[in-house]
Parts: C-alpha cells; structure tokens; sequence
C-alpha cells in the first residue's frame, strides 16, 4: 500500500512540474549527433562556459552588432528580445580562428516571464578560409558522413551535406510552415564567398559551416532547380576520382589587318 501511494504521489509530481513548464527545460537533449542542436541556452553555459559576447542580426544580411555578455544581461537582451542574440566563442585552432555562434528558438506556447532558450543553429566561422580536408580537424562537431550516396548538394556558393535519418521532433526548433509534416534531418551548409569551382576537391576552401536541420523531402521535392545533386565529398569514392583537368590556356588574340 505504501509502494502504491509513493508511485501515486511521484505521477502527481510530474504532473505539476508539467504544469509548470519545468520538464520542458530539463528534459532538452540535443536531437543529433552533433551534440548541440536542441540544447537549452543553460544547458550550452554549462557545457562551453559563458559566451565571449553576444550579437544581434541588423537589418542587412550578415550584419552583425556585438556586445559584452555582462552588457548584454544587464540591459540589451530586455531591449532587443534575448531569442535575437546569439552567443559567440572564439578559439585558435591550427592557426586559424574558429567563431561560434549559436542562434535560439523561443517555444511559442511557453508564456512564462522568463522562457528557456533552445539552440537551432550553429553558425561556424573561419579565418581565413579553410580546404574542406580540414574542417573535421578544426571543428569537433562535425562528422560528415562516409557514404557516396550520402544525401549531398550544391549551388555556386554552397555545398549541403545530408547526415542520418530524418526525425519530426526537430520539427520543434524548425521555422517552417506545415513542418510537422516533414522529417528533419542534421545538415552541413558549407558556404564560399569567392564562389565553388565547377569542379570540387578537398583542397577546395570554404568560409563558413552551418551545423542545422533541414528536410531532404523539402529538397528533393521544391527546391530540386536550385540544388544540384552530387557525390558527398567526404566518402572514399570522392577520393578516388581523377584530379580535375587543369584550366585550358586562353590564347592571346592576334589582331588581323587588312591587305
């Protein structure tokens, strides 16, 4: 009779932390591998210490206005939305220096005073831009996959790699409509300011690495005229192709003069 009541009074517990909003916060777990996706703000302090500074997004594109974290609790994050600023780490690594940031999904039904913060993108930068060869090294949490058939695109300035098995629960930090009706899975966006060459290799440099979720049925089925399909080029079989052929000389016109 004893067990039985404890059992009673610990589902009541639950319950109310339910009510309250208190499970939503303890419970968050990353949703991949990459081990960051999903997490709580509290939960990424915890695990990488307090940011080096926090940054909103202006109006333009990629344009980035930075604060002091202490700046930034004490009086911007009440006057801009703590949801708009993102959390920024820096590290030297090889060389080269690595900035993190890390972008929050707000949930919608939680009305309370102070709602938790979930991660949804992490947005990695590099300087100076780095071969695909080396991002495995510089970036711990990446971990592209091994197989040529491996989900994989490419426009002019971007390559997108496919990782795992789609899930809708990530549809949670998602901003899309009807997503609860897609399978979202972890993806690399790898982007290059100066452009990709048609033909990729390792040794091909990028600036940027957004670690994030995006729906391959999405992909393949509305964005097929902007998204070129090709080989992952991280698997084996990518290795193994014959370099590309160098770039034909241009011949130097010869001006023709009349008799």
């Amino acid at each position: 009779m004893r067990a039985r009541f404890g059992t009673v009074l610990s589902c009541c517990l639950v319950v109310a932390l339910l009510a309250q909003g208190h499970l939503s916060e303890a419970g968050a777990a990353p949703y991949f591998e990459d081990g960051l996706l999903g997490l709580t703000q509290e939960e990424l302090h915890h695990k990488l210490g307090l940011p080096q500074a926090v940054r909103d997004r202006k109006a333009a594109l990629r344009v980035f206005k930075y604060y002091s974290y202490p700046d930034w609790q004490r009086y911007f994050r009440k006057l801009i939305a703590p949801q708009n600023g993102e959390d920024v780490y820096t590290y030297q690594r090889d060389g080269v220096e690595v900035r993190y940031s890390f972008s929050y999904h707000l949930d919608p039904s939680d009305h309370s005073e102070d709602p938790p913060l979930y991660v949804r993108l992490v947005d990695v930068e590099f300087t100076p831009p780095v071969p695909l060869s080396k991002i495995p090294s510089l970036v711990p949490e990446f971990h592209p996959s091994k197989e040529s058939s491996a989900p994989t695109f490419r426009s002019n300035i971007w390559l997108l790699l496919f990782k795992g098995a789609g899930s809708k629960d990530a549809s949670f930090i998602v901003r899309e409509q009807n997503k609860e009706h897609l399978d979202w899975s972890l993806t690399y966006q790898l982007f290059s300011l100066q452009g990709l060459p048609a033909t990729l290799t390792l040794d091909t440099r990028v600036d940027r690495l957004e670690i994030g979720t995006q729906s391959l049925q999405l992909t393949q089925q509305r964005l097929k005229n902007t998204h070129e399909p090709m080989m992952n080029p991280y698997s084996r079989e990518f290795a193994e192709l014959p370099p590309p052929p160098p770039p034909a000389a241009k011949k130097i016109p010869v001006p023709q003069y009349a008799e």
